[in-house]
């Protein structure tokens, strides 16, 4: 990958906006892969197509593009808040590429986020536009990725540094499974890998995920049996190797392409 953009197409624009997304869109047409199947390029959809920015021949994935000059944040702003809750809930959502780039045109961060990890809970809803703006009262909404398990930010690049392509392919086909979960399995999945990334240990133990009980309880208070749920996803993470059995009630963390 050639982590430079091609500044020359750049010329006759004036909006740096606009120059950031000829940019971007071009450097990811040229320099890309997909993630899920390897294919080499990817293919543009067309101006202005309102739910993807890219997608791949081979194996059908689809892709948003997201970019911003700075460091990585945790909150990327996103289109309309309805809009964005509804393509999740219809499961219509494509992945999302989040790219960030340093000051003189230089790719610093490339990230997926697959389209099984987007929740309603990571969508942030903005204030309304005032009644003085073009606009007046839209409602548009931020992506909180703080709040997406640590196995759903894939990096291809992070930090300048490009990460083996065996590894992001491995990394982004780990999780597809989530896709062919009801609702309610995935979330306790996706709870359960988060629970899982707030312990601060690479090893831990069955008795340190049983401490998030009370906090799972809280979002799930019709369930009478946290613990023996708890079990069972742990269960499932092992089965897909997104963690590994030690011992007895011992695990540990699997690492990604995402460090």
């Amino acid at each position: 990958m050639n982590l430079s953009f091609n500044t020359k197409l750049a010329e006759g624009y004036s909006s740096n906006s606009q120059i950031a997304r000829v940019l971007t869109e071009n450097w990811v047409k040229e320099n890309s892969y997909c993630p899920c199947c390897g294919e080499i390029p990817l293919n543009e959809f067309e101006n202005n197509r309102p739910v993807a920015d890219f997608y791949c021949k081979k194996c059908k994935e689809e892709f948003e593009l997201k970019s911003k000059n700075g460091k990585l944040s945790t909150t990327i702003n996103d289109g309309a808040y309805s809009t964005m809750i509804e393509r999740i809930n219809s499961n219509q959502n494509p992945n999302f590429f989040f790219l960030t780039y340093s000051n003189n045109w230089l790719v610093e961060n490339f990230l997926i986020i697959p389209k099984q990890f987007f929740t309603t809970e990571i969508i942030i809803k903005r204030k309304p536009l005032s009644t003085t703006a073009r606009r007046a009262g839209w409602i548009g909404c931020n992506i909180d990725i703080s709040n997406v398990a640590e196995a759903g930010k894939v990096f291809l690049i992070k930090d300048s540094k490009l990460i083996d392509r065996k590894i992001v392919e491995s990394s982004f086909n780990k999780t597809l499974f989530l896709r062919g979960k009801s609702i309610d399995s995935k979330g306790w999945i996706l709870d359960l890998m988060a629970c899982v990334d707030s312990i601060k240990k690479e090893t831990f133990s069955l008795e340190d995920v049983y401490k998030f009980e009370d906090k799972l309880k809280l979002k799930y208070p019709s369930n009478n049996f946290i613990k023996d749920k708890i079990r069972q996803q742990l269960q499932v993470l092992r089965d897909k190797g997104i963690i590994e059995f030690v011992s007895r009630g011992n695990y540990k963390k699997i690492k990604y392409g995402n460090i």
